[in-house]
């Protein structure tokens, strides 16, 4: 358990998550002094030749590449806390990688090719990585993400675990330093169940969910007509429809428990072996709560996660009180996003 403190009013779990995802979303740029770094836009091939939209920015000198994406819904022009990332992690000097996962913002553009919740997308990592050295991001590579970006990243620190990741994405096995995720979605049956069932606000965040589900859905369409079906993105109503009716046909999967349970990180996280940092909260309004329980197991057993669970936290929040901001000796609230920092700068040392 970590010490992690946040301010009096956002001890509350849903309220913090609430908090962060409604009004910082409009005023974080006020809580920093970082500069936006000079991204420059391309398209990296990922696995299967599906193009991935990506931004990147090399600092003079850099020290490592930070390559990360976000989660469930957006892009990487509006989910600003994945920006914030990348301001301060190129303020530290590291190179800097953002994208477009499949089915999003410019990528869902450039290919009709729908999400695979990590199945595919932990090569896209990879891949990604390999060229992206190829234009001058030095290694060591370090995969992030939070809430469902945090479980692709799991999937790429899988897949950086093989044993011929030089035959195949002409990188060395010392080329990829780790990962560190926030948040992480672990199974997606099991939350999903608990946010459709457990009370009115987890079950209006399913709601809200599904409906972005259904705009992206729908803006694919606008794009490739041709490959997306209008009348299955009609029916969405929740997040298992949209995997129903447009993810799990194209992977093969007869039922969606069967691609839950396949695409989650559960079955391979103790077999991980770069260095992994997880922040997750207990009071996260998003997951089943049991979730705590198997990711512990899994953290005490695999000595390459450095796991560090906190009472509070909600989804995707870690603001910090002044206290803890004064404990940590951080120069900003944005606690989670400074112990990734911290965990990259500490491996490297």
């Amino acid at each position: 358990m970590s010490s992690y403190q946040p301010p009096f009013f956002l001890q509350n779990g849903l309220i913090q998550t609430l908090y962060v995802a409604l009004w910082m979303n409009h005023h974080w740029q006020k809580t920093t002094t970082l500069i936006e770094p000079n991204y420059q836009e391309h398209i990296f091939k990922g696995a299967n030749d599906v193009p991935i939209f990506g931004l990147v920015a090399i600092p003079d000198n850099p020290r490592g590449t930070i390559v990360g994406t976000y989660g469930v819904t957006g892009d990487v022009e509006n989910q600003w806390y994945l920006r914030l990332l990348g301001r301060k992690a190129y303020a530290q000097g590291y190179a800097v990688v953002l994208f477009d996962w499949r089915g999003h913002g410019k990528t869902a553009l450039l290919s009709p090719v729908l999400t695979s919740d990590g199945l595919l997308e932990g090569k896209d990592f990879m891949y990604i990585a390999s060229q992206a050295k190829a234009m001058g991001c030095p290694s060591q590579f370090w995969f992030t993400g939070y809430s469902l970006g945090g479980k692709l990243a799991l999937w790429a620190l899988h897949e950086a675990s093989r044993s011929n990741i030089e035959e195949i994405y002409k990188l060395r096995d010392q080329d990829i330093g780790g990962g560190m995720v926030i948040c992480p979605s672990l199974h997606g049956m099991r939350s999903l169940d608990y946010l459709e069932n457990h009370n009115f606000w987890t079950r209006y965040l399913e709601k809200s969910i599904a409906k972005n589900l259904q705009e992206l859905a729908m803006q694919i369409f606008q794009a490739h007509p041709q490959h997306i079906d209008i009348e299955a993105i009609k029916k969405i109503n929740s997040i298992k429809q949209f995997d129903q009716y447009l993810v799990i046909p194209s992977l093969g999967y007869n039922t969606v428990a069967e691609y839950y349970e396949a695409c989650s990180p559960l079955k391979f996280m103790g077999d991980i072996k770069k260095p992994t940092l997880i922040l997750y909260a207990i009071d996260d309004p998003l997951f089943d709560p049991t979730l705590v329980d198997d990711l512990s197991k899994i953290g005490t057993k695999n000595p390459m996660i450095d796991l560090i669970l906190t009472k509070n936290g909600g989804h995707v929040g870690y603001i910090s009180s002044l206290s803890c901001q004064q404990e940590y000796q951080d120069f900003d609230r944005w606690w989670g996003w400074n112990r990734c920092l911290e965990f990259v700068t500490k491996s490297n040392q």
